[in-house]
């Protein structure tokens, strides 16, 4: 009996300090909340700051906090390579880091830099299992995994396996994990989005006809999903994924996000090319998609930004620019048509827009932070009731996503400046600057786990506790 007890309490202790990690991008439910309590509310730069990690430069990852690690990624400023950092969550010194990313895309695929047009390579967040191996990928391309030691397992690059990516901003999705596989989306343009540089020969002036004749010699580029072994790092399968959009509007920045269906079916969630789709996580295979919120696909400049977010059995998308979110009924087969749209928000000046963030869902409500109108958003999900409307600082871009937790909402803008505000009424509870006055271009969501907060800015991590 008594080691039933021991084995029993061992078992309950394990499940709390999973309950209490923040294990990918998106949190312990892929929807930006975390179940953690006793966070505090009026933090600074040196108030309840258990330790601050000065950063080797800027990354717009959001940290994932797996027991007592810490994962994410960065650019080392100084020698223009892209890292790879395990921090060790209590003492906030590093376990291990290495030079994960090469640094450089592959040849022939653009600029050689560490660096992407307004971002950097390091803005996806690693994934993980907990057990055996961390995953970090990098906007150029770049694959690795790890032990949790920090020996390497296993490396590729995606743009050499299948080609170039062609995006016009630097393409950063983060992967996925569940259900013992690593998911990778790829969803671009069918033509190059950048003309490649011709070397020696004559110059003379180009017109429209050459860019038509050049563009009709190419061969079309493939959006895909992939399926990844996270012990070989061999690809399982790479399903293709069509679209009707055009141009700009075929490429999503957006993250795979898992559900499950009321008969126990798993599935993977994805938006872009101006639809949603369910998809098999065993294959990779359509099983149902929406769309689409670019009527007649008529706008050739709608790429996507946010990741698709779930609750209630409804998904919400958000259609880029000022455009509206789009609540969708998740269930069914092949096209879902009309009647799957549940409600779409509106108004004018809509202020449930989002170009950028992500938003986050909890207790049946979404919180849509918009970029667009510098005002957070609660919304009911079953009926797309505004409960409030709380105006944010308008002088940075809000572009991290939201975090729900402790019955707060914490967001941070461009210039790291954090709000803190109330889940019941939204008012705004505390503010502070966790960046440099002129520090702009932060990025990284806010995490709650293990009893804290970890706020990453693009010189430093902080841990802020009680």
């Amino acid at each position: 009996m008594t080691h039933f007890r021991i084995a029993a309490a061992a078992l309950l202790l394990a499940a709390s300090s999973i309950a209490q990690d923040w294990p990918n991008w998106r949190g312990p439910n892929h929807d930006g909340s975390s179940p953690v309590t006793g966070l505090p509310t009026d933090f600074s730069q040196e108030k309840h700051v258990r330790w601050k990690l000065d950063l080797p430069g800027p990354g717009a990852s959001t940290p994932i906090v797996l027991g007592d690690r810490v994962f994410l990624t960065s650019v080392d400023s100084k020698r223009e390579r892209l890292v790879a950092m395990c921090v060790d969550r209590k003492s906030g010194e590093i376990a291990w880091q290495k030079d994960a990313g090469s640094g450089f895309i592959p040849d022939g695929m653009g600029t050689r830099t560490a660096r992407g047009n307004r971002t950097t390579y390091a803005s996806p967040s690693a994934i993980s299992d907990g057990e055996s191996f961390v995953a970090f990928f990098f906007g150029n391309g770049d694959l690795v995994a790890y032990d949790l030691e920090g020996e390497e397992i296993w490396r590729r690059n995606v743009q050499e396996d299948y080609g170039v990516f062609s995006f016009q901003w630097t393409f950063s999705a983060t992967p996925t994990y569940w259900d013992g596989r690593i998911y990778l989306p790829v969803l671009q343009r069918d033509i190059p989005a950048h003309k490649p540089k011709k070397r020696g020969g004559g110059r003379r002036r180009r017109g429209p006809s050459d860019e038509v004749e050049q563009e009709s010699k190419l061969e079309p580029i493939e959006s895909y999903l992939l399926g990844i072994d996270p012990k070989s790092g061999k690809t399982i399968y790479r399903h293709v994924r069509p679209s009707p959009a055009k141009m700009e509007s075929r490429e999503s920045y957006t993250t795979l996000i898992p559900w499950v269906d009321g008969d126990g079916r798993k599935q993977l969630l994805l938006a872009g090319g101006d639809v949603l789709t369910g998809h098999d996580p065993k294959t990779g295979e359509e099983h149902w998609r929406w769309g689409t919120w670019n009527e007649g696909h008529r706008q050739v400049w709608w790429r996507i930004v946010p990741t698709v977010v779930h609750g209630d059995g409804v998904a919400l998308v958000c259609a880029p620019k000022r455009a509206p979110v789009y609540a969708v009924k998740l269930g069914g087969e092949g096209d879902l048509g009309e009647d799957a749209l549940l409600w779409k928000s509106s108004g004018r000046p809509n202020p449930v827009s989002s170009d950028v963030p992500t938003p986050a869902y909890h207790d049946g409500h979404f919180y849509v932070l918009s970029d667009v109108r510098n005002a957070l958003s609660k919304v009911r999900a079953k009926d797309g009731e505004v409960v409030w409307k709380t105006d944010m600082l308008a002088d940075y871009l809000w572009r991290a996503s939201p975090t729900v937790a402790d019955g707060r909402v914490f967001c941070m803008n461009h210039n790291g400046e954090v709000a803190v505000l109330d889940q019941k009424d939204g008012k705004i509870l505390h503010e502070v600057r966790m960046s440099t006055e002129d520090d702009d271009h932060n990025r990284s969501s806010i995490v709650a786990a293990h009893g804290a907060l970890f706020v990453r800015t693009n010189t430093s991590l902080f841990c802020i506790g009680k």
